[in-house]
């Protein structure tokens, strides 16, 4: 039984065509890269960090990350890091998701292996309302339009109740033994501001502050320092949601021999809708 939609006709469009019109309109937002990927596919990237917010406010970023996911090579597997909003510890899913564009397909050996190498359990019933990992997928799917049907996913709900370093080894390990070529999806929002969610750092110039705080976490996800990202956002309160997602990727990426991580495209809802009273920022990085 396949995991179905949940926000599908809410984050993002419910029919397959006004989806494939919503996204093609992410790319050409002025907030997104203003072009659809290039056919070409030559890039090596080991991962990518994207929004999970509504698409009329986080999908142009996401396309960002997108394009650049689009215009790599295509690999054998995407593993999904999500965080779950409502406190699930970590687990793995092993359902194939569904999406108005149709079925993505689990690699259900690589996640076999991996509960084997790890402290995962199998819980559909985590993922079964979260849409951190979900609203990735019709990205994932509208980006390989011409490969769908060869498309592999892993989803991972990733908690505080396992250490980051130790999850991300247990991925590698298995990465390696399973001699995937993989890229690594992290879903995060950055800073969220505001009434809507109770953190209040700064009352004046809250577009430039909340730039500033989410540049300074940004420059720490650059360096593929995930302790210094991790004690930033203790230091600060910085309401960061995918925190462990992010930690958990830079620490794969880096046993996979990541060298830097980029930062294509950063803006917050307030950017979108000219009103920063309750605002959430939004960032696209890629991982080399």
């Amino acid at each position: 039984m396949p995991r179905k939609p949940v926000v599908a006709g809410q984050f993002y469009e419910g029919s397959s065509r006004e989806l494939d019109k919503q996204i093609t309109d992410c790319f050409s937002s002025k907030f997104g890269p203003g072009a659809l990927p290039l056919k070409k596919r030559t890039k090596k990237i080991l991962g990518i960090i994207s929004p999970h917010a509504g698409y009329q406010f986080s999908g142009p970023c996401a396309a960002w990350a997108y394009k650049e996911l689009a215009e790599s090579k295509l690999p054998d597997l995407f593993i999904l890091l999500g965080l779950s909003h409502a406190g699930h510890p970590s687990c793995i899913s092993l359902e194939d998701w569904e999406t108005p564009f149709g079925l993505v397909k689990n690699d259900i050996e690589f996640g076999n292996a991996l509960i084997k190498n790890s402290n995962l359990k199998q819980n559909e019933s985590a993922h079964q309302h979260e849409h951190s990992i979900e609203v990735q997928l019709p990205f994932l799917q509208f980006i390989n339009k011409e490969s769908r049907d060869k498309l592999k996913i892993s989803p991972i709900i990733a908690s505080p109740d396992i250490k980051y370093e130790d999850l991300a080894k247990s991925i590698a390990t298995t990465i390696k033994s399973q001699n995937k070529r993989t890229i690594i999806i992290a879903s995060s929002d950055f800073t969220h501001f505001g009434l809507n969610y109770g953190y209040f750092p700064f009352s004046k110039d809250v577009k430039d502050n909340m730039y500033q705080l989410d540049n300074k976490a940004i420059e720490h996800i650059k360096s593929l320092n995930a302790y210094r990202f991790l004690d930033y956002i203790e230091e600060t309160g910085a309401t960061i949601c995918g925190k462990y997602p992010i930690a958990v990727l830079i620490e794969i990426c880096k046993l996979l021999g990541a060298k830097k991580a980029r930062l294509m495209h950063y803006y917050t809802s307030g950017d979108i809708i000219g009103d920063y009273g309750s605002a959430v920022g939004y960032g696209a990085i890629s991982v080399e």
